[in-house]
């Protein structure tokens, strides 16, 4: 963390001058994107833009990121990378250092935000409208239909962001998925990203977020009869390696 003698200093730094040029750089990155993607059947050319917008966010905010275990995985195979949520800033670590090209399975609040739903959208990330259950459903079918020739999703199975650092319970979502198609599930620790950006905060605070990606778990024998002892074994494992629990 960085000496609280200079984080007022910091706070300034914030909102002059990370704050302006965080919100240009998602907004240059949104527009190329949304002229980009079409021209890319597999997603793959709209997914580097935000590569790099991740980064550079993180290296603007003093957030460094230390990664572990990323050579268990094929980036060119398809997984269902499962996290736990500690922060908003949970998101630019993954998009710019996961190597895998994935979508996102998002609120679909989110498809309403000027130029990011857009953009998101035009990147192949899919829109879960929880209003029913048979629309959720209909998102889970789509996300299904994607995750083929090397294409993952991440999803965060709390559904949300931790309120105090610690881990919540899984929800049955991602799994599912798994179930259906017995694609790998790679579980993620995820520590450090709530110290940086707590919830209910605005206040970046400059630390380390570090990715732990754990062996790829077989889904071959997973069924929808065997999901919640499978569901429990993964928390248990992202649980193992969390500073927080």
């Amino acid at each position: 963390m960085i000496a609280r003698i200079f984080y007022p200093l910091y706070v300034v730094y914030e909102f002059c001058v990370f704050v302006p040029i965080g919100l240009i750089i998602t907004i240059l990155t949104a527009i190329t994107t949304i002229f980009i993607s079409p021209f890319s059947k597999s997603a793959k050319w709209g997914y580097y833009p935000a590569i790099v917008w991740a980064r550079l966010l993180c290296w603007l905010a003093f957030v460094r990121v230390r990664i572990v275990g990323r050579d268990l995985y094929d980036e060119q195979k398809s997984y269902i990378f499962v996290a736990n949520h500690q922060s908003i800033y949970d998101i630019f670590p993954i998009y710019g250092y996961i190597g895998s090209r994935f979508v996102w399975i998002m609120k679909k609040e989110i498809e309403k935000i000027p130029f990011i739903g857009r953009a998101c959208s035009a990147a192949g990330h899919i829109f879960i409208d929880r209003s029913s259950a048979i629309k959720s459903k209909r998102s889970m079918d789509i996300a299904e239909r994607k995750l083929r020739n090397g294409l993952s999703v991440v999803i965060f199975a709390e559904g949300r962001r931790t309120r105090d650092g610690h881990l919540g319970a899984f929800k049955r979502g991602a799994f599912s998925i798994a179930a259906d198609l017995h694609l790998p599930v790679v579980p993620i620790t995820i520590n450090g990203a709530y110290d940086v950006l707590p919830t209910g905060s605005c206040l970046i605070h400059p630390g380390t977020i570090e990715l732990i990606f754990h062996q790829p778990l077989d889904t071959q024998a997973l069924t929808h009869d065997n999901l919640n002892e499978f569901v429990e074994h993964t928390r248990n494992i992202i649980a193992q390696d969390l500073k927080n629990r």
